[in-house]
């Protein structure tokens, strides 16, 4: 039986118990697809921090750089902070080690799950966010300037980052028309201000040449805010800095209830970590409440990305059931998240996907 070694790092708050519901759901799947998973726990976060002294260890990293893929609960706690004033965010430890420069942040409606937006259409929302990792105002973590009158932090671009996440969000929008969707690809930034970002968009240009089949278009980041409101269900795959895509992120999961729906992968070109979009929620966490949804969709986007990585259909076909799975579980009334004004708790989402499988 072909295996896979995969990096499981739970983290701190609901972290632990979505990873919990994943590894389930993962070993039912592994089972139908007739796939085995080797899942490996290894310790990192906030709490080891605090405990330890240390967000990411050593071992830690190693592990994942070893593994086939990193499966990532959610990392970080309000109160533990670096001396600089900041969260301790392994997350973004792991983005740099690693050259994970494409940050995929999926989102679509699901039917049997209410949806904030009123008009129709948003029952048609399906898009995809690419947010360039490991460049822009990210840049300046850990490197602030700060003294008594001022605080400075610096936004980075550079042709080869920028290059290689607009071939990649091209790539996906090719991908995405040639499954039937749109196929269009919408750059996002602050061009008429920033140079830096008039940099930025003079590369997508460059980049977007050598991808003719793919239709593009420019937005500022303020309209784009506004429009992801007004007319989501108009965009299929956008690509955006740093910052404004961590932000613009939150948003789209907004538009389809919340981020217990929201699934995301962190993407280099030889490894990949898969997580939540959402944080730790350390007010709810050991109440056994916690949406795994958004975990269980990471634990899809992991299959799919293995799936071609290794070229095994396999694991595919094993991406749609869960997807499948979890969507008749809506659909058919069996459960309803707590943050969607249901009562079912985790392992009740769990169970309900694992039945459906």
């Amino acid at each position: 039986m072909t295996k896979y070694d995969i990096a499981v790092l739970p983290g701190d708050g609901i972290g632990v118990e979505v990873t919990d519901a994943a590894l389930v759901v993962l070993q039912a799947v592994g089972q139908r697809i007739g796939r085995r998973f080797l899942t490996t726990v290894h310790p990192a976060g906030a709490g080891h921090y605090r405990d330890r002294g240390v967000a990411l260890p050593e071992p830690t990293l190693e592990a994942c750089r070893r593994a086939h893929a990193i499966l990532f609960g959610a990392m970080g706690l309000p109160e533990v902070r670096t001396a600089d004033g900041t969260e301790v965010i392994p997350q973004l430890d792991i983005r740099f080690a690693l050259d994970l420069y494409a940050g995929v942040r999926p989102i679509r409606t699901w039917p049997g799950l209410p949806v904030p937006l009123a008009d129709p259409r948003a029952a048609q929302i399906d898009l995809v966010l690419v947010r360039e990792n490991t460049e822009g105002l990210f840049h300046a973590r850990g490197r602030g300037d700060v003294n008594a009158e001022r605080a400075r932090d610096t936004m980075q671009i550079t042709h080869s980052g920028t290059a290689r996440v607009c071939d990649f969000a091209l790539q996906l929008a090719r991908q995405r028309k040639a499954a039937g969707r749109r196929g269009h690809l919408t750059n996002v930034d602050k061009a008429n201000v920033f140079a830096s970002m008039a940099f930025w968009r003079s590369v997508f240009k460059e980049r977007a040449a050598a991808f003719p089949d793919v239709s593009t278009e420019h937005a500022y980041v303020d309209a784009m805010a506004l429009n992801l409101v007004l007319k989501p269900w108009d965009y299929d795959v956008l690509v955006a800095e740093n910052m404004f895509g961590d932000i613009l992120s939150d948003l789209i999961a907004a538009l389809v209830g919340g981020m217990g729906m929201a699934p995301s992968g962190d993407i280099g070109d030889q490894h990949a970590l898969f997580q939540p979009a959402h944080g730790t929620a350390p007010d709810i966490a050991g109440q056994g409440i916690a949406n795994p949804s958004a975990m269980l969709l990471s634990t899809a986007m992991m299959l799919d990305w293995l799936a071609v990585r290794h070229a095994d259909t396999a694991l595919a076909d094993g991406a749609r059931a869960i997807e499948i799975a979890l969507q008749r579980a809506f659909a058919e009334r069996a459960v309803l998240p707590r943050d969607f004004g249901g009562d079912s708790g985790t392992a009740d989402i769990v169970r309900a996907v694992v039945e459906r499988l």
